[in-house]
């Protein structure tokens, strides 16, 4: 890729993630390289993980969470150890030339719950080699991410199924 331009998508509306896969989807057509990292997000049968099958060696998705939600007050250590086995892969990705594009799903979120730091994201932002398209996901994205992206899509909720007690459909939600 010539120009590599940063993404954010955050909001508290569904499809933040969605609309990254569909990028990665996209991309994995013309022949690019994606990785995908999941931050809080493990052992759940996610259907984009059974399409990365699929579409390997082109997409690779690693989630580097757990089943169990994470405590925001007080963060299990395994989670913040896994948040930063993450980012760690994500420097190496990012810098290491191997893809094209790089997604951080729920990184936003990671750096709300305090697993990893802001400057931290914030530094590897600007070591982003310009060849590398690099996206955001996650609720609550700070400003000074926002402010060094090139585009932000906020999701907004303004009405969802789930207030009505409908679960986390398979090929929808997961």
């Amino acid at each position: 890729m010539e120009k590599g331009l940063i993404q954010v998508y955050t909001g508290n509306g569904k499809g933040k993630t969605t609309a990254a896969l569909g990028l990665a989807l996209r991309a994995t057509g013309h022949g690019l390289k994606v990785l995908v990292i999941q931050f809080m997000k493990g052992n759940i049968e996610y259907g984009e993980l059974e399409s990365t099958k699929k579409l390997s060696p082109h997409l690779t998705i690693k989630q580097m969470g757990r089943e169990t939600f994470v405590s925001k007050t007080n963060p299990d250590p395994i989670d913040i150890n896994l948040a930063q086995e993450g980012f760690t892969l994500a420097r190496k990705a990012i810098l290491g030339g191997n893809y094209d594009i790089v997604i951080l799903d729920e990184i936003n979120m990671a750096i709300d719950f305090g697993l990893i730091s802001l400057s931290e994201v914030l530094d590897l932002i600007d070591q982003k080699p310009e060849e590398v398209e690099l996206i955001l996901t996650g609720r609550n994205a700070r400003a000074e991410v926002m402010e060094k992206a090139d585009l932000v899509t906020e999701m907004i909720e303004r009405k969802h199924y789930y207030t009505k007690g409908v679960k986390a459909r398979k090929g929808i939600e997961i």
